[in-house]
Formats: C-alpha cells, structure tokens, sequence
C-alpha cells in the first residue's frame, strides 16, 4: 500500500469468504446498489449514486476467491456542486483494492483506492465517502449484518 493513496484497514466477525462476497456481489447491502454484480474476471459494474446523475463503472480485473477483489474505474462521471469539471473524471483509470486475510482468528480488510490521492480535488470529499462507508459501513455490515449504504 501507498501512504499517498486513500487507505484503510478494518478487522470483521464475518469469514473471509463472507467478505469477498460483500466485495463483489453486496454491494448494495454497503455502499450503493449497481446494476450488476462482479462475478467474475471483466465483469462490469456501475454503480450510481441518487439523484442518478454521479455515477462509476468499475471492471473487475483482479478477483481472487476470499482473497483478493480489484476493481479499476473505466468510467466516471462525479459531478459535485460548487467543484470545477475536472473533478468529474478524476477516478478514471483508478483502482479500488481489497485484501482479504486472518489476523487473531479475525477477518482483515485492507483497502487501497491506488489513485486516490490529496492531489486531486475530490480527495477530502471522498476520502470522507470511503471512511462512512468502508470503515462504517461495510465494517457493520460484515459484524451484524446490516450496513448503512447510501
């Protein structure tokens, strides 16, 4: 991991194998609803973000079972109030990132968005998203089983 991208780590009561399908196929259930799940290697996934207008596609290009779960942006659209339009396509070519593992009988979590980076103009408001939804969201989701997506 890169101390210059957005990066977390969280510990879950759920089994890894649990994690990994939160990461491909709940989504829903943690962070927004898309419109397909990622199944499987070049799957694509858009997930969009009510009134319906900021939106991400994500193509799965790294999936390994309960393991591993890459995910790279091949479209974006963030539009946000007051921002300059270069923020719009700022995730483009990034890389969401989750690392699957055991640590004391627990499931880890260590997540990297590879390009998200204080350089860029949406970096406070997303690291913001990240925090509320991977950190809080995902976490709950994974240790009761009820998450607070959007």
């Amino acid at each position: 991991m890169s101390i210059d991208n957005y990066a977390r780590t969280i510990t879950v009561s759920a089994s890894p194998a649990d994690a990994y399908h939160a990461l491909t196929q709940g989504f829903a259930e943690w962070w927004t609803t898309p419109d397909r799940p990622i199944r499987k290697l070049g799957d694509r996934a858009k997930f969009t973000f009510p009134p319906g207008k900021s939106y991400w596609t994500f193509e799965a290009s790294e999936l390994v079972s309960g393991e591993r779960v890459e995910l790279t942006c091949v479209e974006a659209l963030h539009l946000h109030e007051g921002q300059p339009a270069e923020i719009e396509q700022e995730w483009l070519g990034s890389k969401a990132l989750w690392q699957i593992g055991t640590r004391s009988g627990a499931t880890e979590i260590a997540f990297e968005h590879v390009g998200l980076n204080p350089r860029l103009l949406c970096y406070d408001i997303c690291r913001q998203g990240w925090d509320l939804f991977f950190v809080d969201s995902l976490k709950k989701y994974l240790d009761t089983g009820v998450g607070k997506p959007y």
